[in-house]
C-alpha cells in the first residue's frame, strides 16, 4: 500500500498572510542594497572563492592589530563597513538558504501527496470507467494523457517513478 499524507500540516490563512506580510516587509528592508548584476558583470565581478576571502579576512585582521602595516592609500572605514555588510549578508544568505531547504522539503511532501491522490483518483476513473458509469470514459482519456502509453485493459495503474 502506498504512503499517503505524508505531511497534513498546512498554514492557516493568517500564518500565510504573516508570512507573506514577512516576506514583503524583508524586501523593503533589503531594496536598498540588493543589486541584480546582469550576466556579463557576474562574470566580470565573480564572487571571491574561499582562499581569497582567507586572504581578506587576514587583510582586516592585520589592520585591526597593526593599523601601521596597512596602505594608506585605502578607505579603511569603507573597507570596515564593506568587511561588516559582507558578513551580514552571508549571515542572512546561510538563514534563507536554510529555510529555502525547509520550504522545498515541505513542498516535495505536499507534491508526493497529491500526486499519490491523483493516482488512486486514476485507478477509481479506470473502474468508474470500466463499468460504464456516466463521465467516466471522457475523464479517463483526459487523464490517459500523462500516463505516456496506452494503458491495457487489464492495467489502471502507470509504474511509479521516484
Amino acid at each position: 500500500m502506498a504512503l499517503t499524507n505524508l505531511s497534513s500540516t498546512h498554514l492557516t490563512a493568517e500564518q500565510l498572510t504573516a508570512a507573506l506580510t514577512a516576506l514583503s516587509s524583508l524586501e523593503t528592508a533589503l531594496a536598498m542594497i540588493t543589486v541584480n548584476l546582469s550576466p556579463e558583470d557576474r562574470q566580470k565581478y565573480g564572487s571571491i572563492n574561499e582562499q581569497n576571502k582567507l586572504l581578506v579576512n587576514k587583510v582586516s585582521d592585520f589592520r585591526k592589530s597593526q593599523p601601521s602595516l596597512s596602505a594608506s592609500e585605502i578607505d579603511w572605514e569603507e573597507f570596515s563597513r564593506d568587511f561588516t555588510s559582507r558578513q551580514n549578508y552571508e549571515g542572512f544568505i546561510t538563514r534563507l538558504e536554510s529555510l529555502i531547504t525547509r520550504l522545498k522539503s515541505a513542498k516535495t511532501l505536499h507534491d508526493f501527496d497529491n500526486y499519490q491522490a491523483a493516482l488512486t483518483d486514476y485507478a477509481f476513473t479506470a473502474y468508474k470507467a470500466g463499468t460504464a458509469s456516466p463521465g467516466f470514459e471522457v475523464k479517463q482519456n483526459e487523464l490517459k494523457q500523462f500516463f505516456g502509453k496506452s494503458l491495457r485493459p487489464d492495467e489502471t495503474l502507470p509504474k511509479e517513478t521516484p
